[in-house]
Protein backbone atom coordinates (compact mmCIF):
# COMPACT_ATOMS: atom_id res chain seq x y z
CA UNK A 1 0.00 0.00 0.00
CA UNK A 2 0.96 3.51 -1.18
CA UNK A 3 0.70 6.42 1.48
CA UNK A 4 -0.14 9.74 0.62
CA UNK A 5 2.74 10.87 2.01
CA UNK A 6 5.17 8.97 -1.17
CA UNK A 7 2.88 10.67 -3.36
CA UNK A 8 4.84 12.95 -6.00
CA UNK A 9 4.16 16.36 -6.54
CA UNK A 10 1.69 17.17 -9.14
CA UNK A 11 0.04 13.57 -8.79
CA UNK A 12 -3.84 13.35 -8.49
CA UNK A 13 -4.35 10.28 -6.13
CA UNK A 14 -7.88 8.91 -4.49
CA UNK A 15 -8.23 7.84 -0.69
CA UNK A 16 -8.49 3.92 -0.17
CA UNK A 17 -8.32 4.14 3.44
CA UNK A 18 -7.95 5.79 6.60
CA UNK A 19 -5.45 4.37 9.46
CA UNK A 20 -5.30 5.76 13.06
CA UNK A 21 -7.99 5.84 15.68
CA UNK A 22 -9.60 7.87 17.16
CA UNK A 23 -9.25 11.78 17.45
CA UNK A 24 -6.37 11.45 14.76
CA UNK A 25 -9.14 9.71 12.39
CA UNK A 26 -11.80 12.01 13.11
CA UNK A 27 -9.52 15.21 12.73
CA UNK A 28 -8.23 14.00 9.09
CA UNK A 29 -12.07 13.28 7.88
CA UNK A 30 -13.48 16.73 9.22
CA UNK A 31 -10.91 18.46 6.53
CA UNK A 32 -12.32 16.66 4.15
CA UNK A 33 -10.24 13.54 3.37
CA UNK A 34 -12.82 10.75 3.15
CA UNK A 35 -12.60 7.27 1.52
CA UNK A 36 -12.77 7.61 -2.36
CA UNK A 37 -11.75 11.42 -2.25
CA UNK A 38 -9.66 12.78 -4.93
CA UNK A 39 -6.22 14.28 -3.73
CA UNK A 40 -3.85 16.88 -6.01
CA UNK A 41 -0.28 17.16 -4.51
CA UNK A 42 0.16 20.76 -4.99
CA UNK A 43 3.96 20.96 -2.87
CA UNK A 44 6.13 19.51 -0.46
CA UNK A 45 8.63 21.23 2.07
CA UNK A 46 11.83 20.80 1.25
CA UNK A 47 12.11 18.52 4.40
CA UNK A 48 9.12 16.80 3.62
CA UNK A 49 6.98 18.25 6.22
CA UNK A 50 4.52 19.69 5.56
CA UNK A 51 2.42 18.43 2.46
CA UNK A 52 0.49 20.65 0.56
CA UNK A 53 -2.17 19.31 -0.93
CA UNK A 54 -6.11 20.13 -2.68
CA UNK A 55 -8.70 18.63 -1.85
CA UNK A 56 -12.50 19.26 -2.62
CA UNK A 57 -11.72 22.72 -4.07
CA UNK A 58 -9.56 23.68 -1.60
CA UNK A 59 -5.54 23.94 -0.28
CA UNK A 60 -4.78 21.94 2.99
CA UNK A 61 -1.25 21.51 4.16
CA UNK A 62 -1.32 18.09 6.18
CA UNK A 63 2.06 17.22 8.73
CA UNK A 64 4.10 14.12 7.24
CA UNK A 65 2.48 12.32 9.78
CA UNK A 66 -1.19 12.70 9.12
CA UNK A 67 -0.03 12.18 5.67
CA UNK A 68 1.69 8.35 6.65
CA UNK A 69 -1.96 7.57 8.24
CA UNK A 70 -4.02 8.41 4.31
CA UNK A 71 -3.63 5.10 2.75
CA UNK A 72 -3.63 5.86 -1.60
CA UNK A 73 -4.04 4.40 -5.17
CA UNK A 74 -2.74 6.77 -7.95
Amino acid sequence: MKTLKEAKIGETVTVLKLTGDGAIKRRIMDMGITKGTEVFIRKVAPLGDPVEVKVRGYELSLRKADAEMILIVS
